[in-house]
């Protein structure tokens, strides 16, 4: 990967942002000793910008909580600092006054420097936790768009970390999630009680009690995990049993309000968005994703392909397609058991779901209805079959 496929203002896509790729993409930034702001767009318009100084990070923000991600890091990292709300409502007054170009955060963590409220050093291991956040969030993601804009906004440089070293310690966090057996679930989500008289005769009083103070809805699983003082995936883990049952259900929630006033939207954000729906296609064969892909694409709908079976409800969950083209037959899984899957989320339940099959037998359009699909399109496919299907669903959904 060569830095001539960055250029200024410039946007580019990349597919499945894995640690291999984000690894390349700031070593691609570091050879021409890039500085400014890399800003990624995920697939629901979320944006995450990196700061760089000759191609290494000196501060990242943004994504869905980016408030909430700052009020966790003083509750960690300095946690003097919420107790002295009055001296920290002086700093955000001053800070709001300031360069609305830079992020308050980063302006607040150099006055605090400046002040000597806290060292380089806090605030280094701040920032360090801030970006692996964030890249772990990407990671989840998988699709992101980049644009980058050289300046120097950024004069003062607390810290200056290598990519490579976060990048692998985002992945190891992933790879633990992924472990878990819960990477189509973000530590975003807030856990709330929806089956409060079943949770209750399944667990103790004492149980029960902690459960309801804590299951407000109101806190992400991260926020749960400062709060309890444990890692976040040992407590999603220890979530997971009522989670599986229905009593708890994970919900996006969303950010807390920015405690200093918000700088004008800038040129990125009045992108118009893509016309048509999002279609996805969830095949092993890089080939039968291209044909959908050129089918779909021409009627001017949006398309994702998806070869890895064991990712494609991370994958769904992240970019929330409106209709789903799913290939029967796969290694590792198949298109029943992620049929069922998908169906016992909430997003997804009426989410129409159309089998592709080379068996067009009965036993095969059975088994699907019951694991709840919508529909069979046969292959080799046809275009005018699978652009009829998608219209016809399409129309349904509008129509309920």
């Amino acid at each position: 990967m060569t830095p001539a496929k960055y250029p200024s203002y410039n946007p580019i896509s990349i597919r499945e942002f894995t640690a291999s790729k984000q690894a390349s993409f700031f070593e691609a930034l570091k050879q021409p000793r890039f500085s400014g702001q890399a800003v990624l767009t995920g697939p629901k318009g979320q944006k995450w910008i990196f700061y760089l100084y000759l191609g290494r990070i000196m501060y990242a923000t943004g994504g869905l909580h980016p408030v909430r991600r700052w009020r966790r890091s003083l509750a960690i990292y300095f946690p003097q600092m919420l107790s002295q709300e009055s001296s920290l409502d002086l700093n955000l007054e001053s800070i709001s006054t300031s360069d609305p170009q830079i992020c308050w955060e980063y302006r607040l963590l150099c006055l605090w420097v400046e002040q000597q409220k806290i060292n380089r050093e806090q605030a280094a291991r701040m920032i360090r936790g801030t970006v692996v956040e964030i890249l772990f969030d990407i990671t989840q993601g998988m699709e992101i768009t980049c644009e980058l804009k050289q300046d120097d906004l950024l004069s003062a440089r607390l810290v200056l970390i290598d990519a490579e070293q976060v990048v692998a310690e985002a992945q190891q966090l992933w790879n633990a999630w992924q472990g878990a057996k819960i990477a189509d679930r973000s530590p975003n989500w807030a856990p709330v009680i929806r089956q409060p008289e079943q949770l209750q005769q399944r667990t103790s009083p004492q149980v029960y009690g902690t459960l309801k103070q804590l299951l407000d809805g109101h806190q992400s699983l991260r926020d749960l995990s400062v709060r309890m003082r444990r890692d976040v995936l040992a407590v999603t883990s220890s979530l997971l049993p009522y989670i599986q049952m229905g009593l708890v259900e994970l919900t996006t929630i969303a950010d807390l309000p920015s405690p200093v006033a918000t700088p004008p939207a800038s040129h990125l954000d009045t992108a118009s968005p893509p016309i048509g729906a999002l279609i996805a296609c969830v095949d092993d064969s890089p080939l039968m994703c291209q044909t959908m892909e050129k089918i779909v694409t021409e009627a001017n709908y949006q398309f994702i392909g998806i070869n890895d079976p064991l990712r494609a409800i991370a994958i769904l969950l992240a970019r929330k397609p409106e209709l789903i083209f799913l290939d029967l037959v796969m290694p590792n899984a198949n298109g029943y058991e992620i049929c069922s899957q998908l169906r016992k989320l909430s997003f997804f339940r009426n989410t129409p779901i159309v089998i592709l099959t080379g068996n067009d037998g009965l036993i095969d359009r059975v088994r699907a209805k019951m694991v709840g699909s919508s529909d069979f399109v046969s292959k080799p496919v046809n275009p005018e079959i699978v652009l009829n299907t998608i219209r016809k669903h399409l129309r349904q959904d509008v129509a309920t």
